[in-house]
């Protein structure tokens, strides 16, 4: 501990105790690592990306099932009453705060293609570049490795965009995790994130 008095610390941190210190030096570290989220309405009134991420509504279970087919919605976890109506309500919640989006993307998993439906806020488009890598059924550097094309060449527009993924591709991308029918804004930009709050 002297040491971290004598050389790391600039000479006004010398004047309090070492345990004042590391704490100073603990709790600057946990705010600064901090996920601060923003609300709906202040997303629609000041966007901080471009991108709006949503992972799937709720949908029972973990993962899928071994004799999973992407073709083929009965061998996938889907959507149970809880998630379609969870779907409907954050539809509505964005359609209340007249935020629109030019496009509307969703991986190829059911359960992301029926939240988007759901959803009723535009033409769905289908990108493999959302799809889920937990259980190895995809490349995970191949579907990032396309889904970063797509959020490249968005990084000079000003339109919104949404995209109906997973948990696992969020977090890859962006570095946090969101429950079933969170949200995370991204800044193409300057490949930032932050969390939004568009549950109840």
């Amino acid at each position: 501990m002297r040491i971290l008095n004598s050389i790391l610390l600039p000479s006004p941190f010398k004047a309090f105790p070492t345990k004042t210190i590391c704490i100073f030096l603990i709790l600057f570290f946990f705010k600064s690592n901090l996920v601060f989220s923003f609300t709906l309405k202040e997303y629609a009134t000041n966007p901080f990306g471009t991108v709006l991420f949503i992972r799937h509504t709720m949908a029972p279970g973990y993962g899928d099932p071994q004799n999973f087919d992407l073709n083929d919605c009965s061998t996938q976890r889907n959507l149970d009453y809880e998630g379609k109506s969870q779907a409907v309500q954050i539809g509505r919640r964005i359609k209340k705060e007249r935020i629109k989006f030019v496009k509307v993307y969703s991986s190829q998993w059911c359960r992301c293609v029926e939240t988007a439906q759901l959803l009723d806020i535009g033409e769905i488009t289908i990108e493999p570049g959302l799809n889920s890598f937990f259980q190895g059924f995809v490349s995970k550097e191949k579907t990032i490795s396309k889904l970063k094309i797509i959020l490249d060449s968005l990084e000079h527009s000003n339109e919104l965009v949404l995209m109906v993924t997973h948990q696992v591709t969020i977090a890859a991308l962006t570095g946090i995790s969101v429950k079933s029918g969170g949200a995370v804004a991204y800044n193409t930009k300057f490949k930032k994130s932050r969390e939004v709050d568009i549950l109840d």
